[in-house]
């Protein structure tokens, strides 16, 4: 496994302890947690043992989590930390697996 589907791996699975923590409150809290939480664990489960295409759609699902999100940090301001923990874990979900190819374009770029 490489670091970036390990750092995808790890951001899912505090991603799926933010929506624990954060649905912890609500009055029946399963049918949050079963939309929320569990999608991020299973793929960071899948992440861990290898399947390939984890990663990419745990990339596609974080732009739905990236938008929800944005979303609830701009109306509802009891929620804002979650929002925003919400927000930098999702772009971490998108942006780990293209660091090395950002990192190697821009070797090329200076030479190196």
């Amino acid at each position: 496994m490489t670091g970036a589907v390990r750092v995808v791996a790890a951001a899912l699975l505090a991603l799926a302890v933010l929506y624990v923590a954060w649905f912890a409150i609500a009055t029946p809290p399963r049918a949050p947690l079963a939309v929320f939480a569990v999608p991020p664990l299973l793929l960071a489960l899948a992440c861990w043992r290898g399947r390939s295409q984890a990663a990419f759609w745990a990339g596609v699902l974080a732009l739905a989590w990236f938008s929800h999100g944005v979303m609830v940090a701009w109306t509802r301001p009891a929620e804002r930390g979650f929002a925003l923990a919400e927000v930098a874990l999702a772009l971490v979900v998108v942006c780990a697996p293209a660091w090395a190819g950002l990192r190697a374009r821009a070797r090329r770029r200076r030479g190196l």
